[in-house]
Order: C-alpha cells, then sequence, then structure tokens
C-alpha cells in the first residue's frame, strides 16, 4: 500500500515535471504505438533521423506512464532506489528552471497495458508525427482488455491526438490497422509495408549469408515515389525488422529527409537486444535472439523466418509460455505447436501453457524424444541442456515471455562467450537479475 502510494506520488511529481518541459521547450514529437515491433521501429526511426535532427529517444521500452516522463527529463529508471527517484526529480526540475540545450525533436514510444493508458497520455501529448506499427488480432496485454477490439481502440487515441498538419505512418500490411485507415484523411496519412499499395514499400526482401554460410543480416529494397534503393541489414533477422526501417523512410518522408540521407544512418544500426538478433553461439553456432517477448504474432514470424535460415545443422527452438493472453492463451498456444512441428529438430519448452504446445506439436508428428519441457523459472536449465547437445551449424531460436519465463537465461548460457550478456542481452541490470 505504501510503496504503491510514493509511486503514484513520484509517477505524479515527474509527470508534471515532463509537462512543464515540453511547455517550455516545444519539442517536435514522433509517438509510435502498435501491439507488435514499437521498440524496433521506435529504434529504427531515431537511427535513420539522428544525424539530420537533434532528437532524443525513450530508452529500452520506457513506454509506461513512467518511462514516458523519464524520457522527456533525461533520465533512467531509479528502480526500487528512493534516492534515484530523488535524483530524478531533481533533474526535471533543473530541465524545467535552468538554461538547457534541449533536443528539437522526440521519439516516444507509448504503449497500453490496460484501459486508459493511452488515452490519460494525450491529454498532454500531442504528437506531430504518429506511427501505428501492427494491431494483430491477438495482441500482447489483451488479458487487461475486453477484446482486441478494445486493444485497438486505445491504439487509436494516439492518431486522434495529432497536432493539427500532423502525419499519421500506418503498416498498410495490417489488416487492422488498414481498416481504421478510412477515420483519418488522406491528406495526412502515409502507409507502409511490404505490399505494393503502400506510399513506401519493401521488396525483394531475402537473408544474407557470410562465406561460411551463416545468416548476418538481410537485403531488401525500399521503393517509393517511383524509386527504389537497396538496403543491407546486419545482425538480425525476419521481415519484422524491415518494417521498422520502412517506417523509418515513411517518417523521413513525412519530414522531407532525403531517403539517402536516412539510408546512411541506417547502415550501422545493429538492432535492440532481444529482438531476432544474430548472435555467434556455442561449439560454431548461429543464435537468434527474441527473447524480449512473446505474442502469437511476433512467435508466427520468428519460427517463419527459422524455417527460411539455411544452414547444413539442425534447427533447434527454446520457447517459452506467452503470457497476457486470457481467453485466447489455449488456441495461440496449440497453433504455435503445429507450426514449430513443421519448422524445427528439436524443441525446448519452458513454462506452464507450454505444455499446449508441446501437445499440439506431437499431434500434428513431432517427434516427443526431440521435446524437453522445462518449469516457470528453469531457463537457465533449459540453456545447460541445449549447450550440452549444440552441434556445430545448429541454429537456435529463442523467444518466450518476461515473468517468469525469461528466455533470455537460456541466452546466456549458449553463447560463445556468456561474459558478453551483459552486452548482448536483454534484462542485464542487477535490477533484472534479481526478478524471476
Amino acid at each position: 500500500m505504501i510503496k504503491a502510494l510514493c509511486k503514484s506520488v513520484v509517477v505524479g511529481i515527474l509527470t508534471v515535471e515532463a509537462q512543464l518541459i515540453l511547455w517550455k521547450y516545444k519539442p517536435s514529437i514522433i509517438a509510435v504505438t502498435g501491439s507488435v515491433g514499437k521498440t524496433s521501429t521506435k529504434d529504427a526511426i531515431y537511427a535513420g533521423l539522428r544525424d539530420s535532427l537533434f532528437i532524443r529517444k525513450s530508452q529500452k521500452s520506457f513506454n509506461s506512464e513512467i518511462g514516458i516522463p523519464l524520457t522527456i527529463i533525461g533520465c533512467e529508471t531509479g528502480w526500487s532506489n528512493p534516492l534515484k527517484w530523488f535524483k530524478n526529480i531533481l533533474s526535471g526540475l533543473a530541465v524545467i528552471v535552468l538554461p538547457n540545450h534541449y533536443p528539437k525533436w522526440l521519439i516516444l514510444e507509448i504503449g497500453a497495458d490496460a484501459p486508459g493508458d493511452i488515452e490519460k497520455v494525450t491529454r498532454w501529448i500531442k504528437p506531430d508525427v504518429t506511427v501505428i506499427t501492427s494491431l494483430p488480432d491477438v495482441p500482447v496485454h489483451v488479458e487487461a482488455f475486453s477484446s482486441p477490439k478494445e486493444v485497438i481502440r486505445e491504439k487509436l487515441f494516439l492518431a486522434k491526438a495529432l497536432k493539427k498538419n500532423g502525419t499519421l505512418v500506418m503498416n498498410g500490411d495490417d489488416k487492422n490497422v488498414l481498416a481504421e485507415k478510412e477515420k483519418f484523411s488522406d491528406e495526412y496519412v502515409l502507409l507502409y509495408g511490404m505490399e505494393p499499395h503502400n506510399d513506401v514499400a519493401a521488396s525483394g526482401t531475402s537473408i544474407s549469408y557470410d562465406g561460411t554460410g551463416k545468416p548476418v543480416g538481410m537485403r531488401f529494397s525500399v521503393d517509393e515515389k517511383g524509386s527504389s534503393m537497396p538496403i543491407r541489414i546486419f545482425g538480425r533477422l525476419g521481415q519484422q525488422q524491415v518494417y521498422p526501417i520502412v517506417a523509418t523512410f515513411a517518417v523521413a518522408r513525412a519530414l522531407e529527409i532525403a531517403p539517402l540521407t536516412v539510408a546512411k544512418s541506417l547502415a550501422s544500426e545493429q538492432g535492440s537486444p532481444g529482438r531476432m538478433r544474430i548472435l555467434h553461439g556455442y561449439n560454431n553456432t548461429t543464435i537468434i535472439d527474441d527473447s524480449y517477448n512473446s505474442s502469437p504474432t511476433a512467435l508466427r514470424a520468428a519460427l517463419a523466418t527459422l524455417k527460411k535460415v539455411e544452414t547444413s545443422g539442425r534447427k533447434i527452438a527454446i520457447l517459452g509460455d506467452m503470457l497476457e493472453l486470457g481467453s485466447m492463451s489455449d488456441t495461440a498456444h496449440k497453433k504455435a505447436g503445429v507450426q514449430a512441428a513443421g519448422v524445427v529438430d528439436e524443441l525446448i519448452l519452458v513454462g506452464e501453457h507450454i505444455n499446449l504446445l508441446a501437445a499440439a506439436a506431437h499431434k500434428a508428428g513431432f517427434e516427443k524424444d526431440n521435446t524437453h519441457i522445462y518449469e516457470v523459472g528453469k531457463s537457465q536449465e533449459a540453456g545447460r541442456f541445449v549447450r550440452g547437445i549444440l552441434q556445430p551449424h545448429d541454429v537456435v531460436l529463442g523467444k518466450g515471455s518476461q515473468t517468469g519465463i525469461r528466455i533470455e537465461r537460456s541466452i546466456k548460457e549458449i553463447l560463445r562467450d556468456p561474459m558478453e550478456a551483459k552486452r548482448l542481452l536483454v534484462r542485464q541490470d542487477d535490477e533484472w537479475k534479481m526478478r524471476k
């Protein structure tokens, strides 16, 4: 009770400070929302525009009622340390009172864990550009909402909050996003995706390999206004990594930034930890680290990518529960099991709901002897098991939800150099290491 009250007070103070900062400095705002791909899109936009604009982005996945004010102020989370939170409050006051070389642009990732989250934020945040990434039929956090339609309604508050003459950038490949397009004026909507009807589209997507046959990234072209620009991205895989790049070009178009400038800025971008990152694994293997979180849409895309990867070794998946799906959980896990059965050679599963995935995979013809199930909280043990069976040229996909699952702990066990975990993996702060 006391902890919740203290949190409420701190959030209130930081929010007021953030509002005053926006009023004083009047930065332009690019706001990113959606149920899949928010952080990757936010990071790509920042990488593509940082050489053209004086810009700041949300750190990590700071997209909540506390993360958004922290980004505006320019602070990190204080976790459970009262002194750090007090310092953050003082930092906010300093930005308000003292002369400050404040960014001209902010990229804010804005999420919704429960009804009203985004609606409340849009009372004081009015974006110049709103980006809507994806609104799948079974979104993350749907458990807190009455239906997927209510999730979509919540996300759209950010589109409705646009400033006059602002631009709405929407994923034109997503049927639920496209269905909402008609609610907004064509004059300020830009569509992006891989289908040719989009204003900015990717085409010719394929996986790149090095001289030893290992996957190293993606190649594709970005098409807009009748021209085409070849793009290569390194260190990450999957169409879900192409969409953020195309969204970046759409935002750049809205801001009249030259595509070539954006392409040059993106050249060194490695992507966000835990989101389809390519890592070097133990015993000359390749890891596809998608351990940040999991949802039906994201898992389906990750398994589809694993299927496309060419390798002389086996394909192994370490999969954890997909949480916060409510009544849709059972069906989602069963569908994932059927898909996995047609992709992988070994299934390593962590969690409680994951038994449904295993049963569906077995029913689809997957060998029970190649299925290995671990309880909630046992992802480290699962990783140790995988390390013991790895053979050269194997490719391992790791994906699961956060609470109690923590597939990054499995990934750490199979890294070529586990000492690199802090630099490469998600949730490596001391505070996270103490959590389940």
